[in-house]
């Protein structure tokens, strides 16, 4: 044992710590010619494993959209769009930060403009992204330029890529070529050919859909049909084949190297010339699916070859003045402090303890008394169940540090994605339902005797231990919704700590689960101390019945996250609330003798702690009724987590409410958003400065406002103390024009700076040499460091320390 556990640990300590500029997303870039005056622009986003890439449509305030922008002035006299940017397949899924619906790609993504040129002799088109990547700790915000060289109308080979970075970037592949070609029928009556030249090893699917699990079928929508011409019938298609398909695991109808289809048309308006299909399809090999892909057939027109352009590199005196002024010649060094393995450890052990305190950790406490009652048969059997019931629990976390290191493809979120599976969760529920109704007294959960005579003790023996692990692995999955974004902030600390970082994952791992196993040891010997009381009295029922109210409420959240993923619309936040307010005040009438359930003994007289609890469960009650109604007081804190966000209501709510006293710094206090007059300020007040890079989208930047400045101790040092600077670094209004300005990243690299947020961002990443938000520095007015700078830290003690650390040496300077 003590050697396999040093060769995992070898294993794990051989991967090296990551730097910390990131830039998640590569782009590649191609131009595609439909006819003489129409072209598509083609982005093609290659995105690093654990990172999603947002779509163009989000809903409401939920994170930063993927954005093109092009040249304002050659939309006038050179081009102009057709359409709206169209894109591949995407991802959504109900994001637990956000309290929403997000649409994302993972691995990569693929944008196509369709443009009319305006004037024939153009040459060059440009264009810019902005966009923003997520992974489970930090967003990064992105921007890149492009510039397009309109082909000659000469040329005939296929559409080619062009390199949009100064690297080399990975292969983009494109194993189907499109070719359209027509069969005049009649004098109004047309067919449309569409032929697939597939290329060797690839499969093209066919027009059968095979649900979520399949593969995306092949798709034809026809522009203008029902207006210029109408379709008749559907779309026909040459023989298939059908075999079992080693990527979906099934037996898929595909084709290989070649694909006819064939749709039928009547011509209603004499005058169309020219008739667009658009045709969505997926390829897969026997190792990987591309995503979903558009690509538009105009008939009897072919594509034509283009070059890439260079970036212009000269810069003008204005820009050279103004890419000085992003650097504040910052004095003094930083660098993230070293973090003993201890240290590791107790950080992971004081996140496992938080996470007991967690909705998705504490349902499982009368789960494991109830296992334990069930399976006991001795003392001695219950604490050597019990001891072992821990073990697995610590067990479990190491070895989940392992995959994280060893597998660098391995998808970090997959346990978090099983845990938010709509069928899980509703398994879940009916499973805390079936417990409960048990609790209340109507049935036993038991084995079949004949099981218990059919085994030998060995037999019973293996049985036991495997159930304590099922229990153990439970405990493990259903709770790491609530506690991945603590394991989250755990290995984002230890990954920036430096030194060993794969031993100090494991020793952080190793911490939290010994958190929740030691605790949880404790309960599982609790049914043995509830066994050597005395039964009298039918105190032991009571138990069990306040346990089944607590389990029928905390099962609602399994429903709610079915509820919230499959977006149904059912369990809205109101009606949350009102089922938890109809249940606990059952629980009140039940604990004050009003209501009695099957196994309950005659009350003759309530006792003092029946009546104490009764009280608060009523006071409870009260408590959540503001929760149904449509104000500010719906805001329930105590319950935070639990019930559906507000937003997710019964009511119509345009905007949040808010309070009178809101502001547009956070928490009202006094902030400045331009860099040099919150500079000014500090100096005029002698005051030191504290950067606040955010943005607008930021999730983990709300936390710490909401939950670690709003802190009276935290709050004062900033309102007393420092000469705040937010700079929201994904702020898309437009700096003046004579602010305005190009700014050389490095070999010719050229940035242009448009907005506030690209100004911002700039700044940080030219001083800091970071990218990530939250991100904060304390600066004397002088621009010399107090002390290292700082990202998300939930821990307000921690944070506090920070900023008095950073007031002290102001001081020390005076």
């Amino acid at each position: 044992m003590k050697k396999l556990i040093t060769l995992l640990f070898l294993y794990v300590a051989s991967f090296s710590l990551h730097a910390q500029m990131v830039n998640p997303v590569s782009w590649t870039t191609e131009i595609e010619r439909v006819s003489d005056t129409e072209y598509n622009l083609i982005y093609k986003a290659d995105i690093q494993p654990k990172w999603h890439l947002y779509s163009q449509f989000l809903k409401g305030n939920t994170g930063y959209p993927t954005v093109f922008t092009y040249d304002s002035v050659q939309q006038i006299s050179d081009f102009k769009l057709v359409g709206k940017t169209a894109e591949s397949k995407s991802v959504t899924k109900f994001d637990k930060v956000f309290q929403a619906e997000l649409t994302y790609f993972e691995d990569t993504a693929t944008f196509t403009q369709k443009i009319e040129l305006i004037n024939p002799d153009v040459k060059t088109i440009t264009s810019s992204i902005d966009y923003q990547t997520c992974d489970d700790e930090k967003c990064v915000l992105g921007n890149k330029e492009f510039s397009f060289t309109v082909p000659q109308k000469t040329a005939e080979t296929a559409a080619v890529s062009q390199n949009a970075f100064q690297n080399e970037q990975p292969k983009i592949f494109d194993p189907v070529q499109w070719i359209g070609s027509v069969k005049k029928l009649s004098d109004d009556e047309y067919e449309l050919v569409m032929k697939a030249t597939i290329e060797p090893k690839w499969h093209l699917y066919s027009q059968r859909s095979y649900g979520d699990d399949g593969p995306f079928p092949t798709e034809f929508s026809f522009a203008d049909a029902g207006n210029t011409y109408e379709t008749v019938g559907k779309v026909t298609e040459s023989e298939t084949k059908e075999v079992f398909d080693k990527v979906f695991g099934k037996n898929i109808s595909f084709y290989e190297n070649e694909a006819t289809f064939t749709q039928k048309i009547k011509v209603t308006d004499k005058n169309t010339k020219i008739v667009t299909v658009e045709v969505v399809f997926m390829v897969c090999d026997d190792e990987k699916c591309l995503p979903p892909t558009a690509k538009e057939i105009k008939f009897s027109l072919d594509n034509s070859a283009i070059t890439a352009s260079k970036s212009d590199c000269e810069l003008t005196e204005k820009d050279i003045r103004l890419s000085k002024e992003l650097d504040l010649g910052i004095e003094g060094d930083f660098s993230t402090p070293e973090k003993s393995y201890l240290l590791i450890f107790l950080l992971g052990l004081l996140g496992g303890f938080i996470a007991l305190l967690t909705p998705c950790v504490f349902p499982m406490i009368p789960l494991t008394v109830s296992f334990f009652i069930k399976s006991a048969t001795n003392s001695q059997k219950g604490l050597a169940n019990s001891i072992l019931y821990g073990f697995f629990i610590f067990l479990i976390y190491f070895l989940l540090s392992l995959p994280f290191h060893l597998i660098d493809s391995l998808d970090s979120e997959i346990l978090n994605t099983i845990s938010t599976n709509i069928t899980l969760n509703i398994i879940f529920f009916a499973i805390f339902i079936v417990f409960s109704i048990s609790f209340f007294g109507y049935f036993e959960l038991t084995l079949p005797s004949s099981w218990s005579t059919k085994l030998d003790s060995k037999a019973s023996a293996i049985g036991g231990v495997v159930g304590v692990f099922f229990m153990a692995l439970v405990l493990a999955i259903v709770s790491f919704s609530c506690t991945g974004p603590i394991l989250g902030g755990l290995l984002g600390s230890t990954a920036l700590s430096g030194g060993d970082t794969a031993m100090k994952l494991t020793m952080g791992m190793s911490g939290f689960g010994l958190a929740l196993a030691l605790p949880f040891t404790l309960f599982a010997m609790f049914p043995k101390w509830l066994d050597s009381l005395p039964k009298s009295g039918g105190w032991l029922n009571t138990v069990k019945v306040v346990l089944g109210f607590i389990e029928l409420a905390l099962a609602l959240k399994f429903l709610s996250n079915a509820d919230l993923v499959g977006h149904w619309g059912v369990l809205k936040r109101e009606i949350f609330i009102g089922i938890w307010i109809i249940l606990s005040a059952g629980l009140a009438l039940y604990l004050f003798g009003l209501i009695k359930f099957p196994h309950d003994s005659p009350i003759k007289k309530l006792n003092k702690w029946r009546i104490g609890l009764g009280i608060l469960v009523a006071a409870f009650t009260i408590y959540l009724i503001p929760g149904v109604t449509n104000s500010k007081y719906a805001n329930l804190k105590l319950i935070s987590g639990f019930p559906p966000p507000l937003f997710y209501s019964v009511y119509e709510k345009d905007k949040a409410v808010v309070d009178e006293g809101y502001s547009d710094c956070p928490l009202g206090l006094p902030c400045y958003k331009d860099l040099q007059e919150g500079i000014a300020a500090a100096k005029a007040e002698n005051k030191p400065i504290m950067l606040d890079f955010t943005g607008w989208a930021c999730v983990n930047c709300r936390k710490m406002e909401e939950q670690v400045w709003s802190e009276p101790e935290i709050f004062n040092l900033l309102n007393d103390n420092y000469i705040i600077i937010s700079l929201y670094v994904d702020d898309r209004k437009q700096l003046p024009k004579d602010k305005q300005f190009k700014f050389d990243k490095g070999n010719c690299n050229i940035k242009k700076i448009k907005t506030y947020g690209n100004k911002w961002a700039t700044l940080q990443t030219l001083n800091f040499k970071n990218n990530s938000q939250p991100f904060y520095v304390l600066l004397s007015p002088d621009m010399k460091l107090l002390n290292n700078p700082v990202g998300y830290t939930p821990d307000e003690a921690e944070y506090g320390k920070w900023l008095q650390e950073g007031i002290d040496k102001f001081k020390a300077k005076q």
